[in-house]
């Protein structure tokens, strides 16, 4: 569904998987404590009730190893977490026409063109993903459709003057309030991983913007915190098992605490 015309976002809404609170901190129970007066508000913008993901792994390294083993790794996480409880806690945000339910994955694509240098910009991924969507794969996008493009090794991603393991480990976007994406880079820093394995970095981080992207697609127009930001953002860097994944906890306006 296209963002309504009558929508304004919000001035910087957070929608990135911040550093840990201290880049020396021995793991997730040393970093960020959610605030106790959070509390998710609707905005009246787009959610996606039935998400149906899309891996896109980004450049050259994905085909070797060890970064070739982690592809069907994380391609069953999300198979995996699609059809967990995960989802079931999120239908606490149903509201009007949106009611959460299980997702499934669609696919997945490898593709090692487009990637030049150690640098790539928000932008640059926005074109990417614009050039690939119909092609190698990629499907076209529908109201449920999520986009996850995981960035090679050794690539840093900027966006909005920020610089991911300087600022940031991933985050979630949209393109004219109709196409949905998350980025990943390669947790390539302490600040990322604190005591997790990279595979267990990725699975919380992933988790982390999978449930904002499902609860607050356009950043600011969904379920938001003018104060905390998105339902991840509040817990961040708590983290619990889901089967043999390492998930992030999320924020429940209903229990209210991250669960």
């Amino acid at each position: 569904m296209a963002k309504s015309k009558t929508l304004a976002r919000t001035p910087d809404p957070i929608r990135i998987v911040q550093l840990q609170a201290d880049p020396r901190a021995q793991g997730p129970a040393q970093a960020l404590v959610a605030a106790p007066t959070a509390r998710l508000t609707y905005r009246k913008g787009p959610l996606i009730p039935a998400v149906q993901v899309f891996t896109i792994f980004w450049g050259a390294s994905w085909k070797t190893a060890p970064q070739s083993a982690m592809i069907p790794r994380l391609n069953a996480f999300f198979d995996f977490v699609l059809k967990s409880n995960l989802m079931d806690q999120l239908a606490e945000y149903n509201t009007g026409s949106y009611k959460i339910v299980h997702g499934k994955r669609t696919g997945t694509a490898t593709i090692t063109t487009g990637l030049r240098g150690t640098s790539v910009t928000d932008s640059a991924i926005q074109t990417f993903l614009k050039q690939q969507i119909g092609k190698n794969g990629v499907p076209k996008v529908t109201a449920n459709t999520l986009y996850f493009i995981y960035v090679q090794p050794g690539v840093r991603v900027v966006m909005g003057g920020a610089a991911s393991c300087q600022a940031f480990c991933g985050y979630h976007s949209d393109i004219g309030g109709r196409t949905f994406y998350a980025v990943m880079p390669y947790p390539g820093c302490t600040g990322c991983t604190g005591d997790l394995s990279t595979f267990d970095a990725l699975t919380s981080t992933s988790s982390h913007e999978l449930c904002e992207a499902i609860t607050d697609p356009v950043p600011g127009l969904g379920w938001y915190d003018d104060t905390n930001g998105e339902i991840g953002d509040i817990c961040a860097w708590e983290t619990r098992k889901l089967g043999t994944y390492v998930v992030q906890l999320e924020w429940s306006n209903k229990a209210g605490r991250c669960v």
